[in-house]
């Protein structure tokens, strides 16, 4: 199989919703593609379809005079947030089709975001019973999918930038009191471990790159289920469609 990876730059959670239902719609009807959407979204809380409302901290009106979107959402899981500086990655695939289990997603959604934080020297690793990845203690990766007659959306969210305020005005993923952290900032602590001053706050990685490794990744992760996958660099898109950060 095929993906085609599609870079949307900084895209309304709204706009991006849509277009997966789209997408999702087109491969049901056995028309369309294979789609990794990879992007970042203006800040938004979502939860999925039977995450609890208590999680979120702040009344719904209360978040949006911070500039924050609260969507219920169809995925599974609790809440999280999005926000500029996260990567988020829709895989809209035939899973049916292609002969990919439920888990095997999952497990690939989270291999990718395994593979992303090694890659910038951080050890992530899995939790039980709760889906995405860890850095001891800490959360730098969610995961929350749904499947459609055959067919799965929504994926992952990787912590890539500084800016992690508002995960303090949530119980990300339902676990109160969890910390959450990002590849910036962990690189950060790295650094002053080894007192190497001058990297502390250097600059983010870009977004788009980090993409990319992640879209690959989840490919190279779906061929340990005995699929075989190819994702190509992300494509160029019209503005209509996200474009660039």
């Amino acid at each position: 199989m095929e993906f085609e990876h599609r870079w949307l730059g900084r895209i309304g959670y709204d706009e991006a919703h849509a277009l997966q239902r789209t997408l999702l719609a087109e491969r049901a009807e056995g028309r369309g593609h294979d789609t990794l959407l990879t992007l970042e979204h203006e800040p938004v809380m979502t939860l999925g379809r039977n995450a609890d409302p208590s999680h979120l901290l702040l009344s719904e009106p209360d978040y949006a005079a911070r500039g924050i979107a609260v969507r219920h959402v169809e995925r599974g899981g609790e809440v999280t947030y999005h926000g500029p500086g996260h990567l988020v990655m829709y895989p809209i695939v035939a899973l049916r089709q292609n002969g990919i289990t439920l888990r095997a997603h999952i497990r690939a959604l989270e291999g990718a975001l395994i593979a992303a934080c090694a890659a910038f020297g951080i050890a992530a690793e899995r939790r039980d019973g709760a889906p995405g990845c860890w850095v001891g203690e800490r959360k730098i990766g969610a995961v929350g999918v749904r499947v459609e007659r055959g067919v799965a959306c929504h994926g992952l969210a990787l912590n890539v930038g500084r800016d992690l305020a508002p995960f303090d005005l949530i119980n990300p993923c339902g676990h109160a009191g969890v910390v959450s952290t990002s590849i910036a900032l962990e690189r950060d602590w790295a650094a002053t471990a080894r007192g190497e001053r001058d990297a502390i706050g250097a600059a983010e990685p870009d977004l788009q790159n980090v993409a990319d490794f992640v879209a690959a990744a989840y490919g190279r992760e779906l061929a340990t289920y005995g699929t075989t996958a190819s994702v190509p660099m992300s494509s160029a898109v019209p503005a209509t469609a996200g474009g660039s950060r």
